[in-house]
């Protein structure tokens, strides 16, 4: 039978059994894996070193600041309506930016630029006109490049969609969550129905070539029957991607979530009902299942990238430039390069003192070995693929992968029989009812999850 990546299946029994945490596998090593050991030096040797790879780039910009608070949210962001904190936060994006700037050779292209949050609509106009000037001023971009940006559909005009289409991002995302008046209150996201139907009018007039919304199961008052709801508006909507995110309630770590009542969470049984259901209705519309939480129209990007074998993940989720270096800006921001991963201060103190120092804002990071290259590639493939062949690993590693994951290879035969996957001498196929356990099969690879006593990650599903 043809292998489809796209297939998934619904295997209650199988989800209930493998429903443990495990990591989401935006990179390997994990963030769990991040240290203060890894010093501003090593770090700023690792950015020159990275200029010998003549690797394109993709920059991330973090704008942390919201007006309101979503309870749901486990976001780094700060809460303030005190405008006047912008101004400082993006002249020290732009030092830092300098710092950055002087050790990247000038020759290597930007192929995607992100600005997430928080907010970054948060920004006004002219500063969000002037944070795109300084940094195509100080980088060189490729004519195709993804330019994408995250807002916040409560907070944006007509004039501002084309504003921002006007200064060259050219994809969108936002958050629904729910459409459900109960739900949105309960999480305090009051978004009424009219008005996201407007904002995506204005996207779609402003000629955006892909838009992307964010909806979340699991949240207070959600049903099968009322979630169900959410969806028939959303393909309504008629968005390029979806990402129907799993709601993590851990309000031990995420002090927000403390203002929500735990006792209105859709039990386990009815949030995987709600899961099937969202997976039945998109693809029945025609979406893709991309993986994880992520469906895409077939002639989207992703689509065609997993299609091609060409589908990778980074911190920003999957993307379609496998070959790019991640560079982030701004508090909390993560850069990943081939070999090292570093993430920024995530107080703005610390933040501002480190740029003002002229030292790269590094707090904490890894340093990759070989062993964690080889296995972030076997993970990654199979996370984006659903399929590993062998023999590219081996070409590529210049192992013989049995015996190099024999150990491995003994762990998956247990998940081989129970329908997870299926084992052949030259690859390895997850089935359709693996594919939403994908994180339980590939943490089979993660040495350093495995050695944990205590998993703090979400469950898989």
């Amino acid at each position: 039978m043809a292998f489809h990546p796209q297939d998934v299946k619904f295997d209650l029994d199988l989800i209930l059994k493998y429903a443990k945490p495990a990591p989401r596998y935006t990179s390997y090593p994990t963030a769990q894996e991040f240290s203060t050991a890894l010093t501003e030096k090593q770090w700023r040797e690792k950015v020159i070193q990275s200029n010998e790879r003549k690797t394109p780039l993709s920059l991330y910009f973090h704008i942390p600041f919201c007006e309101s608070a979503c309870h749901f949210c486990g976001c780094n962001v700060i809460i303030t309506r005190r405008k006047e904190v912008v101004e400082p936060y993006l002249e020290h994006i732009f030092k830092e930016m300098d710092i950055m700037g002087s050790l990247i050779d000038k020759s290597r292209k930007v192929v995607q630029l992100h600005w997430g949050g928080g907010t970054p609509n948060y920004l006004e106009d002219d500063q969000t006109v002037k944070l795109m000037e300084e940094i195509r001023k100080r980088f060189d971009f490729d004519g195709n490049a993804e330019v994408s940006i995250e807002i916040d559909p409560r907070h944006v005009s007509r004039e501002r969609i084309f504003l921002l289409r006007e200064i060259g991002f050219n994809r969108v995302s936002f958050g629904i969550q729910d459409f459900n008046p109960k739900v949105q209150e309960a999480v305090n996201r009051i978004q009424p129905e009219e008005m996201i139907f407007n904002v995506m009018s204005w996207i779609r007039e402003a000629r955006f070539e892909s838009v992307n919304i964010d909806l979340i199961y699991g949240l207070p008052y959600q049903t099968v029957e009322t979630f169900s709801q959410t969806i028939d508006k959303v393909i309504k909507l008629n968005p390029d991607r979806i990402a129907n995110f799993n709601y993590a309630h851990v309000p031990w770590m995420k002090r927000l979530q403390r203002k929500i009542d735990e006792s209105k969470l859709p039990p386990p049984q009815e949030k995987l009902e709600i899961l099937k259901m969202t997976i039945e209705k998109l693809t029945n519309a025609g979406y893709i299942f991309i993986g994880m939480d992520h469906f895409a129209k077939p002639d989207d990007e992703l689509a065609v990238a997993q299609r091609e074998r060409t589908l990778h993940r980074n911190f920003q989720g999957y993307t379609t430039h496998a070959e790019a270096e991640l560079l982030g800006f701004g508090a909390t921001s993560i850069s990943m390069l081939y070999d090292a991963y570093a993430q920024n201060h995530k107080k703005l103190k610390d933040y501002y003192e480190m740029i003002e120092q002229g030292k790269l804002p590094v707090e904490r990071g890894v340093i990759l070995n070989e062993d964690d290259i080889l296995r972030r590639d076997v993970i990654m493939r199979l996370m984006s693929h659903f399929q590993l062949y062998k023999k590219e690993i081996e070409d590529k590693y210049r192992i013989d992968f049995d015996r190099y994951f024999a150990k491995e290879m003994e762990e998956l035969k247990e998940l081989e029989k129970d329908g997870l996957l299926r084992i052949y001498p030259d690859r390895i196929d997850v089935t359709p009812a693996g594919r939403l356990l994908i994180r339980n099969i590939a943490v089979t690879f993660d040495i350093y999850t495995k050695a944990k006593k205590e998993k703090r990650f979400s469950k898989a599903i």
